[in-house]
């Protein structure tokens, strides 16, 4: 019989961690970094780059082993591949992520006995075998299923919406495969786990908060209270950020300049779409993008006002408590702020049509006391509720119970 000093957790994720330029990263590392010297030994399993030389500490800092395989390749035919993935009977977000050589892998790890298996992302699920022989656990950071659907509410007419609606269908069919696999369900808000239980009859869904590192974004409101400067942070390379952006710009922008022609724009997030950035430039406005950044911090606490303008989604953003930790007003839609159980009025202004949210954005840029008022009360209520350590210790003893569970059976 296979004895270790402490259980084995072999963690699977869809990407390599490093950097840490999503929010997907972010609660993963967090979660992880939590956890690393606790009740579990913990191996980490991902695909990843041919030298990980320069991420040394990173890794070390979140496990206590390290397993890759060699990231798929995604050159120039990489979007003629996903075309062909139309074809499939999965989404192509998810055919796009099977390897033969990640399944490989994962099935060496799996076949090493671990005695909790973690699989982050439900698409992470392709690379696994059916039968998983090991308590397990999902870690879903959205309802995937609904931000598809999201999708075809805002696709329009045509061949792009009847593409989204074929690709919904697939993902609820695989999301709720998927799901049922797997012992306990991990989801990143009560409002996702009841969706997820309701959907998918799911028996054992777990939630857990969203959590913010408080130490490494401190309380830093801009002192500059004349400043007219507003932020957007988040990956340029994730749809439901570039659909935000195109309606900032195109809809809310134009009222927002028109009433404040100094005000400024920051685009913060890695990969912009050369079409975003051109039409920028086309219309003359003053946004700047900045591309990947190794910090994002000073970015945020150079701008007076925060801006979450996010349609299609789901699950909840962190960028939302980072923001809030660091003393930025934050004006959000109802998606933007979705699952995280904060108050319009009180920690953040709340607006879903152009109009509402350039409104919105005016009034905080005028008013430098308000966004103090804002920030702090904001500021005070992650600090009592959300720290990542409190969410690690709770992703613990999730994982804990599933396996204990499974060893009294």
């Amino acid at each position: 019989m296979l004895v270790r000093d402490r259980p084995r957790l072999l963690f699977v994720a869809p990407r390599f961690l490093f950097p840490t330029d999503s929010g997907g990263k972010i609660r993963t590392t967090d979660i992880l970094r939590g956890m690393k010297g606790g009740r579990f030994e913990i191996v980490l399993a991902s695909p990843a780059p041919d030298n990980i030389a320069p991420f040394e500490s990173e890794i070390e800092s979140v496990c206590d082993r390290f397993e890759g395989w060699s990231e798929p390749a995604r050159g120039a035919l990489f979007p003629v591949t996903r075309m062909r993935h139309l074809l499939s009977s999965l989404p192509v977000a998810v055919a796009t992520d099977r390897s033969a050589t990640g399944k490989a892998a994962v099935g060496s790890l799996l076949a090493e006995k671990p005695d909790v298996v973690v699989v982050d992302f439900p698409h992470t699920a392709v690379l696994l075998p059916h039968r998983i022989d090991c308590p397990s656990v999902l870690f879903t950071h959205n309802v995937e299923a609904e931000i598809f659907e999201r999708h075809v509410d805002l696709a329009g007419d045509g061949l792009r919406r009847g593409v989204w609606r074929d690709q919904s269908r697939k993902m609820v069919r695989f999301e709720g495969e998927a799901c049922r696999r797997f012992d306990t369900v991990v989801a990143v808000s009560d409002r996702d786990g009841e969706v997820l239980t309701r959907r998918y009859g799911l028996k054992d869904v777990a939630t857990i908060p969203t959590g913010v590192d408080l130490n490494r974004f401190p309380f830093r409101p801009s002192e500059d209270h004349a400043g007219k400067r507003v932020v957007f942070v988040g990956s340029m390379d994730w749809r439901a950020n570039i659909d935000a952006m195109e309606f900032f710009m195109a809809d809310v922008w134009p009222r927002v300049a028109a009433a404040r022609p100094e005000a400024t724009m920051a685009v913060v997030g890695r990969n912009p779409p050369p079409a975003l950035v051109e039409e920028a430039k086309r219309r003359g406005l003053a946004w700047t993008f900045t591309g990947f950044v190794d910090d994002v911090r000073d970015h945020v606490y150079d701008a007076q006002v925060y801006v979450v303008p996010i349609r299609i989604g789901s699950g909840t953003r962190i960028k939302v408590f980072e923001a809030m930790a660091m003393g930025s007003p934050l004006v959000s839609t109802t998606v933007g702020v979705e699952g995280l159980p904060i108050a319009d009025e009180t920690h953040y202004l709340c607006a879903d049509d152009a109009e509402g949210f350039a409104a919105a954005v005016i009034a905080l840029l005028d008013d430098p006391n308000r966004r103090l008022v804002l920030a702090t009360a904001a500021r005070h209520y992650v600090e009592e509720n959300f720290s990542s350590e409190r969410v690690a210790q709770i992703f613990e003893d999730i994982c804990a119970r599933t396996f204990e569970r499974a060893k009294a059976a």
